[in-house]
């Protein structure tokens, strides 16, 4: 017969951790908290982040020095690691000699035009991107298998029919011709669609359907505000990527009268001899109201990003 001991008892054993209990090993110590309740990073995280920063940063800080020097310098072995004191001449001769009107004229075409495109983007996209997730209607399934079908074809197929359809619209050499065929993508329509089908939940629109609302403010008080986070993503890839387009604004518009800024920028690179200092200034020009459109709206889109994903 087993005999039970005070020592053998579960009752008697020592709980982990106390005063009591035999040391085992080291006890593993708490991160250090920072200010919010999080968790601070330790010296190799910030080395690491400073080193991506800087390497993420140089080609910017590469094109300010090419900007500010001359062509011979640019192309010289080995090239410059300073900037030189030529950038606000340089700055010059682009915004008065890109284009026939200068570079002021093509900022303001490109700030319309790419605004114009975000906009409407989202706001269609928003639109559809509710419907396929969550009404339910006939032929669905089809339709939104032929929207993501038209992603799969180049958009150079389609630069001969379309320009057709632009002088037959009457919109030849109009900004016009450069917004209609952009107000709304397939890819804004889908990634709207697979956002809302996660984060809206259906519970809440029948509970609003129930307290008496319309489509309309279901859409605006309901389906906007959580849809804000892929909004402003989705508005942030349609500016950059309208401000950036080249092959349809050289071919609807007329380059020499009325360009965008990377129409404008074309003509840079033409003459005897390439001045890659001044090519690379109207680069630098074209690309400051990009960071500027990230400095002002980056905090909004990276917090919308950061709470949709804690929403979801």
């Amino acid at each position: 017969m087993t005999t039970i001991t005070a020592h053998d008892s579960p009752a008697a054993r020592p709980v982990p951790g106390s005063a009591d209990a035999p040391a085992t090993g080291r006890r593993r110590r708490p991160r250090a908290l920072g200010a919010g309740g999080q968790h601070r990073a330790g010296p190799v995280a910030l080395t690491m982040l400073v080193l991506v920063s800087l390497a993420s940063l140089f080609p910017l800080y590469w094109t300010v020095v090419a900007a500010s020097t001359d062509s011979h310098q640019v192309i010289s072995t080995p090239p410059p690691l300073l900037p030189g004191g030529n950038l606000f001449r340089n700055i010059g001769y682009v915004w008065h000699n890109a284009g026939a009107r200068g570079m002021g004229v093509a900022l303001l075409n490109s700030t319309l035009v790419a605004g114009t495109v975000a906009l409407s983007t989202v706001a269609f996209s928003v639109l559809a991107g509710f419907a396929f997730a969550k009404l339910r209607f006939r032929g669905r399934g089809a339709l939104l298998a032929l929207v993501v079908a038209t992603m799969a074809v180049p958009a150079q197929v389609s630069i001969v029919p379309l320009f057709i359809l632009m002088k037959h619209l009457g919109l030849g050499n109009q900004l016009g011709a450069l917004v209609l065929p952009t107000l709304v993508t397939a890819f804004g329509v889908f990634f709207m669609r697979q956002y809302l089908t996660q984060a809206l939940p259906t519970e809440l629109l029948e509970a609003a359907l129930v307290d008496g609302a319309n489509s309309l403010r279901v859409v605006w008080h309901v389906v906007v505000p959580i849809a804000r986070p892929a909004m402003a993503v989705l508005g942030m890839l349609a500016f950059v990527q309208s401000w950036n387009d080249f092959l349809w604004p050289i071919i609807a518009m007329n380059g020499a009268t009325n360009p965008t800024v990377q129409v404008a920028l074309a003509g840079l690179g033409t003459g005897w001899s390439t001045d890659w200092s001044v090519i690379t200034a109207g680069a630098l020009v074209g690309t400051l109201p990009l960071l500027l459109v990230f400095v002002v709206f980056g905090r909004q889109i990276v917090g919308g990003i950061t709470q949709g994903a804690l929403k979801g």
